[in-house]
């Protein structure tokens, strides 16, 4: 069985070579053609050794293609796994700090808020190039599976404008199965759940044990939960006043609401510094920053470490391989998937991206209609499918006001910003981002005008209401086995630690 597989950004630190792994842990994928392509040629460099290694390791005569040519790596690919960060970290930065100089304070930044609509519109006319070069030099039909965030943005995008069939993935719902297992003393395995809604805000609407309901039981679980009900606050509480629990972690999903971070004294009551991902401001910037300089040092020692083992007992639980050894092999899987909307959960829009469950065979994904979401679920998801279907026109028409729109109906945003602050701050963002963002040339222009012009609105020098110093490399270097196990994993903060 032979195909061509190729990942788009995979000097991705981590998230590539473990998605690699699954791949390859398939007995019938053993002649699969492999590409890489990114545009850090230090970082492909070293990820491609590393991933050349271990396929070595494991006996098979794979050679990895890889180049910086995109359009080279994409022809004839038959699946294209994204999983890019357009403007990399030194965007990602300015998508923390300078909405922090108005108060907007993100744990993330990478889905919605300030952050997230600046990486969509990054990302989205990146995307869209990319989108064309698949639908010039790939074999026809073929599958885009998104990993790269905003997911629901994205992948709206590419379905709606980049004419390339795409499905959207995430580890979101995976999470939260193996938390909600974990609070009512059960195997996962035992635990059946349905889950729907959009990304990174999927709520789990039936939980089920042997034919038994055990939604109802949640909230009494988490509250008792030695740590879950210190680290999970903000999910419990919604949980609490929403009645289902929520995919998303605690940091996370205090920045898509606008009730846990508008307030900048009681930020701390919400979250926990025990682990990044119980809402740290900016903590997944810095373990990315951490993650990303701790690999350029310590490149040497991983090629010295044993290799990872292609074996179906090491494979993870991202839907990507899964996806396509059931759509090459006919092995039925069942996941949750982003896609358009076209009914599955009716009292959603219908052009929205939404994420379900779903099937995948040989004739592809298919996605069984859910029903109609709670009403106050499905309201949440609505603010946020308002924010995105803005950013998306935004981004694909270089639209400015559309933008600052987007910004506007924000949750977290509107509930600190005045809209005056807000248009500034967009003008702020769009002169910082520039040389990624050349579908706003004029509207930059435009900006830059009025940033020297105009009387400024007084912003604050803030670093955040719980943030932490990123380490030096010396400072890593006292404990190499935590700072590898950061940079290593796709699924950075797997373990949850209650702070101290």
């Amino acid at each position: 069985m032979s195909f061509k597989i190729v990942f788009v950004g995979a000097g991705s630190i981590g998230f590539t070579r473990a998605l690699l792994r699954d791949i390859l842990a398939v007995p019938a994928f053993k002649d699969v053609e492999i590409a890489f392509t990114d545009i850090d040629e230090d970082n492909l460099k070293m990820v491609t050794a590393l991933c050349q290694r271990d396929i070595r390791e494991n006996g098979l005569s794979i050679e990895i293609q890889s180049t910086l040519n995109r359009r080279d790596a994409l022809k004839d690919a038959r699946y294209i796994i994204s999983v890019f960060r357009i403007g990399g970290l030194a965007a990602f930065e300015q998508d923390i700090n300078i909405p922090l100089r108005y108060g907007v304070d993100q744990c993330v930044g990478d889905t919605l808020s300030a952050g997230g609509i600046m990486y969509g519109q990054r990302g989205i006319h990146e995307i869209l190039e990319i989108c064309r070069d698949i639908r010039e030099v790939a074999e026809p039909d073929c599958l885009l599976l998104n990993y790269a965030n905003p997911m629901a943005m994205l992948t709206w995008a590419c379905n709606t404008y980049g004419g390339v069939k795409t499905v959207g993935l995430c580890h979101g719902v995976q999470g939260g199965h193996r938390q909600i297992a974990d609070v009512l003393d059960l195997e996962q395995k035992d635990v059946d759940i349905i889950c729907a809604g959009i990304n990174h805000q999927t709520w789990y609407i039936q939980i089920t044990n042997n034919g038994e309901d055990l939604t109802g039981k949640l909230l009494e679980a988490f509250e008792s939960h030695p740590e879950y009900s210190k680290t999970e606050k903000v999910r419990i509480d919604m949980l609490r006043r929403f009645g289902y629990y929520s995919t998303e972690s605690n940091g996370h999903l205090s920045e898509y609401v606008p009730w846990y971070r508008k307030r900048l004294d009681q930020i701390t009551e919400w979250v926990d510094l025990g682990s990044w991902i119980n809402g740290e401001t900016g903590g997944y910037l810095r373990v990315c920053t951490e993650g990303r300089n701790w690999f350029k040092e310590d490149f040497p020692n991983w090629m010295k470490e044993p290799a990872y083992r292609y074996d179906e007992k090491e494979r993870g639980q991202e839907h990507g391989s899964y996806i396509i050894e059931a759509m090459e092999t006919g092995r039925t899987y069942r996941g949750h998937f982003n896609t358009i909307n076209n009914g599955i959960i009716p009292n959603l829009p219908s052009d929205a991206v939404i994420e379900a469950p779903g099937y995948v065979d040989r004739n592809g994904i298919n996605m069984p209609i859910v029903g109609d979401l709670p009403l106050g679920c499905a309201a949440v998801c609505q603010a946020s499918i308002s924010v995105q279907r803005l950013a998306v026109e935004a981004a694909v028409n270089g639209d400015d006001l559309l933008l600052r729109q987007a910004f506007m109906m924000d949750p977290l945003v509107g509930a600190v910003c005045t809209p005056p602050e807000i248009w500034q701050m967009v003008d702020d963002m769009l002169i910082a981002q520039e040389k990624w963002l050349p579908q706003y040339k004029d509207s930059i222009s435009q900006a830059k005008q009025r940033q020297q012009n105009e009387k400024r609105l007084p912003t604050r020098d803030y670093i955040g209401a719980a943030r932490l110093k990123t380490k030096s490399i010396e400072e890593m270097k006292k404990s190499r086995e935590e700072a590898s196990k950061n940079a290593r994993e796709a699924d950075k903060a797997v373990d949850r630690p209650v702070g101290k």
